[in-house]
């Protein structure tokens, strides 16, 4: 997460964007440390990425936050479908090549862009792109832009 412009002046996330950042790295944090999430990992979590990053506990933190947990839930209950989607539409690339960065960042996005109907397609993915390109470089968010592209007009939101 970096809050800085090019003239290193702070830069205010909006809150979606940090909780899709947060929901990416929770994911990760538990996919490296093969362990089932829970509501209390998360709460430890939150207060280390605070701590870190110097969040306030303000309306930012707290929505961020919110939409963390609610794409959160979205993923686990719809891993295994998410995961199949994402799969079927990685041309040339077998899933464990696929780095666990990006791997979370595009459940992530395809959690968002089933399951969130107030948020157009194509946000959720320059978003995923461009947190691909924050965390995982310009490959990453190439790779990542190509794929949910593909995907984007596959999918029926409920």
């Amino acid at each position: 997460m970096d809050f800085t412009d090019n003239n290193t002046e702070a830069v205010k996330p909006h809150t979606k964007r940090l909780g899709r950042e947060f929901a990416m790295q929770f994911l990760f944090s538990c996919e490296m440390q093969d362990e089932l999430p829970g509501a209390r990992m998360f709460d430890t979590f939150f207060e280390s990425v605070c701590n870190e990053y110097k969040l306030r506990d303000n309306r930012l933190s707290r929505k961020g936050r919110e939409y963390a947990i609610a794409l959160y839930n979205e993923v686990v209950v719809h891993k295994e479908d998410i995961d199949k989607l994402i799969s079927s539409h990685c041309e040339n690339w077998d899933w464990d090549r696929v780095s666990a960065v990006e791997r979370n960042i595009m459940r992530v996005a395809i959690a968002e862009m089933c399951y969130f109907p107030d948020v157009p397609e194509i946000v959720s993915i320059d978003e995923a792109v461009e947190i691909a390109r924050d965390f995982s470089g310009e490959k990453g968010g190439n790779f990542i832009n190509g794929v949910l592209n593909a995907i984007k007009n596959t999918i029926v939101k409920e």
